[in-house]
């Protein structure tokens, strides 16, 4: 199975794509997709790795609206050039992310990095 993973965001969108084959994982490629182009790029990612799952993290915005709105729009593009790919569309919390990778929700982004360098396989960060 090949999962698309996107971590939207107002000026990048993050993405990485892995294939599992049971306990397995394989880096496939990851980057990131300027907001300006965000329905193009997604759409170019979809077309290059064909992932069975699309998986979008889902926003949590506590204080700035202003900015909540600009990473929803990019969000929003995404998830459409998505859908026109595949039904297959899943959203996790930032918390769920962090304990699938980690084994700890509240988890900072240096050990979420090093346990997706070690599961992964991959050279450096």
């Amino acid at each position: 199975m090949i999962v698309l993973g996107i971590d939207p965001g107002y000026a990048l969108m993050g993405w990485g794509v892995v294939e599992a084959q049971g306990a397995r994982m394989r880096l496939l490629g990851y980057g990131c997709v300027e907001t300006q182009a965000v329905q193009l790029g997604v759409r170019d990612l979809v077309n290059i790795y064909h992932p069975d799952d699309v998986a979008f993290e889902e926003l949590f915005f506590a204080r700035n609206v202003t900015t909540a709105l600009m990473v929803g729009a990019a969000r929003g593009a995404a998830i459409i050039s998505a859908a026109e790919y595949t039904e297959s569309l899943y959203e996790y919390t930032p918390m769920q992310i962090k304990q699938a990778v980690t084994g700890y929700g509240k988890a900072d982004k240096k050990q979420i990095q090093q346990m997706v360098k070690l599961l992964l396989g991959m050279k450096e960060i």
